[in-house]
């Protein structure tokens, strides 16, 4: 053996605790905030005006509401490289909004705030039938990928035991997804087609980072058959950790100087897959070298196994 070992598998409690936190984070903020659909999953009309001044995001609201009789969210934004301030309206329903209400509600606004020069940028219809496909696809997408990629784990590394290697690489995924959502719930990100997009992505580099270490680990069982299981996966990952690491970095900092770009122009639907997608590239390697890996020899312990393979 060569080079320094990391105790991955001695301080599995200190990760699973930091884990364990950022869930319980991650779920109250769904608690006391909600999670907030993007339109084209759940229906409606979304209409973006650039004002001048002051504003009240909350009278807007409240005149849409009155006017439409529909839930009604606003938010005031500014462009960083113009200083241009938007006021984002998003109508929830069951149906977009057609042509005449659309001229009442902008009659309406105008009429409310005369000197805001408010002026119609950008609007989206949505209808809810096809939303709600969309967010079933999006979904039915995001569960067949993790799904094959535990049966391609679990086949690919039979000899180490594919159903336990299959396991553990799904437990990583699914805390990659969790991590992703949440960002978008804690930042506010409505759950759109970026959500889909960068979970997918997230999928994609997090069971990578895992094959490279079960391979490592394959590889380090005919060259060391007599270490015990804990050793041969620390070992394994120490191996591995610097390509992982210089990868995800660099999947980092390339996504979020794209973010950076995308505030300083407003580009909203490039924001909303950039910082998810960032974050998310932190926490796949995360999971797959501080959960996937001790994970899998706490598993192989139970089974009262010394070696990561049986004899073959």
């Amino acid at each position: 053996m060569t080079g320094k070992i990391i105790g991955f598998y001695k301080k599995r409690w200190i990760f699973f605790s930091i884990s364990f936190v950022i869930m319980l984070i991650g779920i109250i903020s769904v608690i006391v905030d909600g999670v907030q659909l993007d339109i084209q999953f759940k229906g409606g009309a979304l209409l973006k005006y650039s004002y001048v001044g002051e504003l009240d995001a909350d009278a807007a609201a409240d005149t849409a509401s009155e006017l439409l009789t529909r839930p009604v969210t606003t938010q005031l934004t500014s462009d960083i490289a113009t200083g241009e301030q938007r006021l984002v309206i998003n109508i929830a329903g069951n149906y977009g909004l057609d042509a005449k209400d659309q001229d009442q509600f902008d009659s309406a606004l105008k009429e409310k705030f005369p000197d805001a020069e408010l002026n119609l940028a950008e609007s989206s219809m949505v209808e809810p039938f096809f939303g709600k496909k969309f967010l079933q696809n999006g979904i039915t997408a995001i569960v067949l990928s993790a799904i094959l990629v535990m049966v391609y784990v679990w086949i690919r590394f039979k000899k180490m035991g594919g159903l336990s290697a299959g396991a553990m690489a799904l437990v990583a995924l699914f805390h990659d997804v969790l991590v992703v959502f949440f960002t978008c719930v804690i930042f506010k990100i409505p759950i759109g087609d970026s959500f889909v997009a960068v979970t997918l992505s997230i999928i994609g580099y997090s069971v990578n980072d895992t094959i490279v270490i079960y391979d490592r680990i394959r590889e380090n069982t005919k060259l060391h058959p007599k270490l015990p299981v804990d050793t041969l996966a620390d070992l394994s990952i120490s191996q591995s950790i610097t390509r992982s690491v210089n990868t995800n970095v660099a999947v980092f900092l390339s996504v979020s100087l794209v973010y950076v770009l995308a505030s300083i122009n407003s580009i909203d639907s490039i924001q909303s897959f950039a910082l998810p997608m960032a974050i998310g590239s932190i926490s796949g390697c995360y999971s797959t070298i501080c959960i996937a890996g001790p994970l899998w020899v706490m598993w192989k312990k139970r089974k009262n196994s010394d070696t990561a393979f049986k004899n073959a």
